[in-house]
């Protein structure tokens, strides 16, 4: 009886990890997924400040331009830690303008770092993750 039981249990579990699943197609149109492409072009999303003093905070700037058809407007900017400070443009920014979001690395510690700064704007759904890295001597 109980080898009967085992043997129902290994073919119930053996049948579920055949299931199908069809694939979904996307249901959006080319013009669609134009609209969606980001409109924001980074000059850099990573920076190397290579080695910096340490007690001397150091200001990394960010450049993004607009190369879409309307303003766009930063929501929010936030550091990973409470070491890195944040400032960005407030205005809306138009197409075909620039803009800045600047870091201020607070270089307490010694030693290597790598701190991101994420960006929320108007232009995407998905928050802008942007990396800073060096070493505090």
């Amino acid at each position: 009886m109980k080898m009967i039981k085992i043997s129902m249990l290994v073919l119930a579990l053996g049948l579920m990890s055949f299931s199908a699943v069809a694939p979904v197609k996307s249901l959006a149109t080319k013009t669609e997924k134009i609209e969606t492409a980001s409109t924001i072009v980074w000059k850099a999303e990573t920076i190397d400040v290579g080695q910096i003093p340490q007690g001397t905070p150091k200001a990394i700037v960010y450049e993004f331009k607009n190369t879409g058809k309307t303003a766009v407007v930063i929501t929010n900017v936030q550091g990973s830690c409470g070491c890195t400070a944040t400032d960005y443009t407030k205005e809306p920014i138009q197409p075909g303008k620039t803009a800045k979001v600047t870091a201020t690395y607070n270089a307490a510690n010694k030693g290597g770092f790598t701190k991101t700064v994420t960006v929320t704007t108007s232009a995407e759904t998905t928050p802008k993750v942007l990396t800073l890295k060096g070493t505090v001597i």
